[in-house]
């Protein structure tokens, strides 16, 4: 896994980010499962409700591109340092990353287990419908 690389294509990505109202430009990048990079900036609305976090902007890049999986994913701040998504980033991650996707944060390498233990998704969907039955 070449991690330099990942966190290169997000400090460009971040380079790129509408960021006018809090000045905290983000970048991500990852890597597909077929080797595609997909990458994203946050872009800013004045109604704050409506701004867009960089996770959304490469998950759109990757089902824009051809879908497939995340398997690693490295974002950074305006000074290019990594920095840990949020809790909605995190579970954007789960839904197209799953629990083995890697996740750089800044205490090191970890995969989406341990960054969203107990995650709900899919599977947790697809349990209730057969329950329902």
């Amino acid at each position: 896994m070449d991690w330099t690389l990942l966190r290169d294509q997000a400090v460009e990505a971040m380079r790129r980010a509408y960021a006018p109202y809090s000045g905290y430009p983000v970048g991500v990048a990852g890597l597909v499962d077929d080797g595609r990079h997909v990458a994203g900036c946050n872009v800013e609305n004045a109604a704050y409700g409506v701004t867009l976090c960089a996770e959304c902007g490469m998950v759109s890049d990757l089902v824009m591109s051809g879908g497939g999986r995340l398997v690693a994913v490295s974002c950074v701040n305006g000074e290019g340092e990594t920095i840990m998504p949020c809790g909605r980033c995190r579970q954007l991650l789960w839904e197209h990353g799953g629990p083995d996707c890697l996740l750089m944060t800044p205490s090191g390498v970890r995969p989406m287990t341990e960054v969203l233990p107990d995650a709900f998704g899919a599977a947790d969907l697809d349990e209730h419908r057969a329950a329902s039955r």
